[in-house]
């Protein structure tokens, strides 16, 4: 008779990749074992995150037009509330997908994903194609949206802007730090995690759940905060230029996008890059990209928004001026690199460390 299963941490623990690998193709009836993990080479004088092969072994409808996927593997990089995962979809696009399971469970990530029916393929190839069984690259995790150190935080989420503030709302929950949500959406069955949230208010009334007509005034809602909270909003950019307007006098929200809004620039004119390490130079037509010209020459140069709010394409600038056109890097971070997929040269030639 076989042995009792053993969960696949305490396999993990094993050190086993192939153990977990067998584990993981059972459960779901799998046939292949996927690739063992690999380690990309550095870029921009620092390491990259590892590439991994994951299976995915749950696709799930939580919502209207919102799946949820988990993607298992062994022994995978920690991440932190805010964290997000580049996912490395079968055509080739790359998408960012916040991470929205638990930190402490290190066999498997957590992502949902909202269908966008007009957007450009990257949701639709989600739903349709990662099914469980199927296999998924994922880069990462990264995290560009922590959870700020502040005695209370008022969290605000649009739509699946959910997803990283829910294990935010897990940890501060955990911690007894005083919380509160305001999550608004188009109407209750199109936004995920509603049960799980009401779970963690159980009837406390911290979270204000706002959707369809007549919602009242953000004002109205942030009136009282306490000095000192700290204000996490993600979601549409309308909701979070809505948050950033009413919020009393010094008080300054930590966003995080999931649509680009991209700073006005200089005049788009050609321009030179120099990829130092490669040895080789590129002109930028006036009418294209950095990161299209660096991708022409290097096809593994990492993306994924193209719309310059993600930071994949970030790289490190040796010489040259910048003309930055995101909306992500702060100013220190400005000073040494750039978004391939929408800053452009300032003085016609840029050196990157490629």
């Amino acid at each position: 008779m076989p042995g009792p299963r053993l969960p696949l941490a305490a396999l993990a623990a094993t050190g086993s990749a192939l153990l977990v690998r067998r584990a993981l193709r059972r459960r779901i009836g799998a046939s292949p074992l996927w690739p063992l993990p690999a380690l990309e080479e550095p870029v921009s004088g620092r390491p990259r995150s590892r590439a991994l092969r994951l299976l995915v072994t749950r696709h799930e409808r939580i919502a209207d037009g919102v799946v949820l996927l988990r993607l298992e593997g062994a022994a995978l990089p920690g991440w932190e509330p805010g964290a997000h995962l580049d996912l490395v979809l079968p055509s080739g696009r790359v998408r960012s997908y916040s991470l929205c399971g638990d930190p402490a469970d290190r066999t498997a990530y957590t992502v949902a994903v909202r269908l966008v029916a007009d957007g450009r393929g990257g949701s639709r190839e989600a739903h349709e194609l990662l099914r469980a069984g199927s296999e998924v690259e994922v880069r990462g995790p990264r995290n560009r949206f922590p959870l700020a150190d502040a005695p209370e935080h008022l969290l605000v989420a649009g739509g699946i802007g959910i997803t990283p503030l829910l294990p935010m709302l897990r940890a501060l929950d955990a911690a007894g730090t005083p919380w509160r949500l305001l999550y608004r959406g188009r109407g209750r069955a199109s936004m995920p995690f509603l049960d799980e949230i009401g779970r963690l208010d159980a009837g406390r009334g911290r979270v204000t759940v706002s959707d369809g007509p007549g919602r009242p005034p953000l004002e109205a809602l942030f009136r009282d905060i306490a000095p000192g909270t700290a204000v996490q909003v993600c979601g549409p950019a309308g909701l979070m230029d809505a948050v950033a307007r009413a919020l009393p006098a010094g008080c300054a929200p930590h966003r995080e996008r999931f649509t680009a809004s991209v700073e006005p620039g200089g005049e788009d004119t050609e321009f030179e890059v120099e990829l130092r390490r490669s040895g080789r130079t590129v002109r930028v037509p006036a009418d294209s990209t950095a990161l299209a010209a660096v991708r022409a020459v290097l096809p593994d140069t990492p993306y994924s928004c193209e719309q310059g709010f993600c930071g994949t394409c970030r790289q490190r600038v040796l010489e040259g001026r910048v003309d930055h056109r995101d909306t992500l890097l702060t100013d220190a971070e400005r000073a040494g690199s750039m978004l391939l997929c929408v800053s452009r040269a300032r003085g016609g030639r840029l050196a990157l460390d490629l």
